[in-house]
Parts: structure tokens; sequence; C-alpha cells
């Protein structure tokens, strides 16, 4: 039987009911953060791992434009060798040029002594270092072992506490290597231990080649939190969209506690020493997936939108961004 019109016209008013943006709650319990803090990377990370060398006012420009967003932390620059990474020449000028906003967190890279000690002239007050969970990455990357570079780190540590600076941490390949191919996550885990001992406040695990899955990932990510007994609330995540698992990746990290993600405008970046490896997951695309799950992170989507229009139109490319390309699809029909 036909339903009649009345009803018809009941069950489709139902379905044009908005879904509700509440946080998701499934029913095995497991549970989703209220809120995302995302630490944008696009200004270093990104623009360091881009072959054109970016102009310090377009740099400028670009983070004003990210802090309007709305994003809580922006990664500036980077205090390294101008040989080296010539993309980061100018982080002294970047870093005091910008209009430092109120309650914006803005780190610096310092990956040695000498370049803490440049940021720290320069004003910084957060700093960061990294260190590989491989090997030949390690030794293709700075030249020296995991063990070498964390005592490195050491003194950089000594002398951010000294100065009352904040220090993050890195480790990179926690998932695979370009050379070494899958990662002992005890080693993972064994180099985040080193980090928080010297006082990182935060460590970041990074996918540089963009090679986890959601398997990989939870499998890593139980063995640091439940196995190890590290709070997740110390960590953040940081994937690469090689083969398109970073949302998947970054979903399996929501679950497991962690709430900071690693995030880059308009998908800037790569890795240099991994051959095919492609940029950071897009903010724009975490932001909508956020936005999806009713998880607040106070960063408007359109504004950051037009923020990586602007850096990609700079250099003479398209956003990585599905959602960004879609938004602007969008406003150009309009």
């Amino acid at each position: 039987m036909r339903p009649s019109t009345h009803l018809f016209r009941r069950l489709l008013k139902r379905q044009r009911r908005p879904l509700s943006t509440a946080p998701l709650s499934p029913p095995n319990a497991i549970t989703y953060p209220e809120y995302v803090k995302i630490v944008e990377v696009g200004p270093r990370d990104g623009l360091q791992n881009e072959s054109l060398v970016v102009p310090t006012q377009v740099k400028i420009e670009l983070i004003h434009r990210l802090v309007d967003a709305g994003c809580p932390v922006v990664e500036a620059t980077a205090f390294v060798s101008p040989k080296w990474v010539p993309q980061m020449a100018d982080s002294t000028e970047v870093l005091t040029g910008i209009n430092l906003r109120r309650g914006v967190h803005y780190p610096v890279l310092t990956p040695n002594v000498r370049g803490f000690e440049a940021a720290l002239k320069a004003g910084a007050k957060e700093v960061a270092v990294f260190a590989a969970a491989s090997e030949s990455f390690s030794q293709t990357n700075i030249n020296c072992s995991i063990e070498e570079s964390l005592e490195r780190f050491v003194p950089i540590a000594k002398e951010a506490h000294a100065n009352g600076i904040k220090l993050r941490g890195y480790v990179s390949c926690v998932l695979g290597c370009p050379y070494e191919g899958p990662v002992n996550p005890d080693t993972v885990v064994q180099v985040s231990q080193a980090l928080f001992d010297m006082g990182c406040y935060e460590v970041s695990l990074g996918d540089t080649i963009g090679s986890g899955n959601a398997g990989t990932t939870e499998r890593l990510l139980d063995r640091l939190i439940q196995e190890g007994g590290m709070p997740p609330e110390k960590f953040a995540v940081h994937f690469h969209d090689t083969f398109g698992q970073a949302l998947a990746n970054i979903l399996i990290g929501l679950q497991k506690g962690i709430n900071v993600v690693d995030t880059a405008v308009a998908g800037l970046g790569g890795c240099p020493y991994a051959k095919g490896a492609s940029g950071n997951v897009a903010t724009e695309d975490v932001v909508y997936m956020l936005n999806g799950m009713g998880i607040k992170t106070g960063i408007d989507l359109e504004k950051v939108v037009h923020a990586g229009q602007y850096i990609t139109d700079a250099l003479g490319k398209t956003p990585a961004s599905r959602a960004a390309t879609a938004i602007l699809a969008k406003e150009n029909v309009q």
C-alpha cells in the first residue's frame, strides 16, 4: 500500500532535519574530546619542504592570516643553516616581523644550540627539537645517530628551562622509514620517553613518509599509552597524507585520547628524504572533519581556506586540501 501524501510529507520533512553535530559517542564506549588543539605547521614544516623560496613578507602575511582564522598555535619558522635549508634563511626576520597576538603561540624549530641561541635572541618563547625513530633517517637527515641527536638536545633543554622557554619535541618516522621500512615501536617509546625526560611538555608523533594506516597507528599508540603508560594528553599526532590515510589515523588518535593535531594549511610540505611522500595533512580537511563531529577547534574554516589559497597562489600551485578545493569551487560557481 502506498503511503498517503500527508505521511510522505511528514517523512520527507523529518529527513530534511539537519544532522546533529554533537560529539560522537560510539556504542563501544569510545569517547572523543570536546576540543582539539590544532598546531599549524604550514609556515615552517610546510614551506621548508616546498621547492620555491617564499618572500619574507608573504610568510609573515600567511602567519597573520592563519592567526586571524583562529589558529591557536602557528609554528613560525626554523632556525637552521641557510646552506641546508634556504627556505628558512629569513627566520629572524620572520619571527621579529610578526604582529604577535595575545594568547597565540609561535613555536620555532631549533635543532642545535646555535639555532636555539639565535631564536632566543629573536624573541622566541617556545622552541621545538626533533629526533628520528630510525637510525638511517637520523644519519641521513642530521648526520648523527639517534642517541647523539638526543644528547645534542640536552643543553638546549637546560637553556630553555633557564630562560623560561617552552620545549616541544618531535619524533619523526614513527610508522615507517624511507630506508628501513617499518619502524620498531619500542624505538618510538624510547625516543619519546627521552624527550619527556629532558622537559618536553608535548611530543608530536610524526608519520614522516605517510605510510601509516589505522591499524599501524592504533598498534603504535597502544604501545605508547596502554603498554608504555604514557599519558595521551602529552602527545600530538603529525600525519602526512601520502596514501590518503591521514584523517583515518587522526581519528584513531582521537579515540586513544590525543587531542592535539599538527596540520599544514593547503597540505603544504613533503619530505625531501622520502621519494613520493606528499605534504602534511591539510588543516582545512581536519577542521572540516572535526566540525562534522561536533569537536571544537576555534578555527574559522572559510578563513583558513582563503589563507591556503593565498599561499598556494604565491607558490604557483593549487591547494592539496579536498575540503578547500570543494569550498573554493562552490564559491566560484556562486
